[in-house]
């Protein structure tokens, strides 16, 4: 099962237990793979410096994390479908990668429900897809 977390899960996960890090200890331990892309990993690394002051080392550190237990992909499309310029960069990493889902807390991208192929859920309702 290939999936796309949104920085905003990446973030939960590391900041609070709780669904999101239930999702990123399945991809540690393999369960689940992920996809991400460059620009997703730069956003990552720029919101935890900028809003939860996190160090050069320890989002370096969290980085490398990341690329080891992720496909990396540059997105093959380009895509304007929202308003977001953010939102369309999940959706090209997404639909270039061949994700199942995407897992987001970003109301702009769960209303939309599915994209293409690819189902964007919640993650407590990925928890319970998991489960099945």
């Amino acid at each position: 099962m290939w999936v796309l977390l949104d920085t905003n899960v990446i973030i939960s996960a590391l900041i609070i237990d709780g669904f999101p890090r239930q999702i990123l200890k399945s991809a540690i331990d393999k369960r689940i793979r992920l996809i991400t892309s460059p620009i997703l990993l730069s956003e990552l690394t720029d919101v935890l410096r900028k809003k939860f002051n996190f160090t050069p080392k320890m989002t370096g550190i969290i980085h490398k994390k990341l690329r080891k237990i992720s496909q990396i992909i540059e997105p093959e499309i380009q895509i304007t479908f929202c308003r977001d310029s953010s939102d369309n960069r999940v959706l090209e990493a997404a639909i270039s990668g061949k994700c199942d889902f995407i897992v987001t807390g970003d109301k702009d991208l769960l209303v939309l429900k599915q994209f293409e192929t690819t189902k964007i859920i919640s993650p407590k309702e990925f928890i319970k897809e998991l489960g099945s």
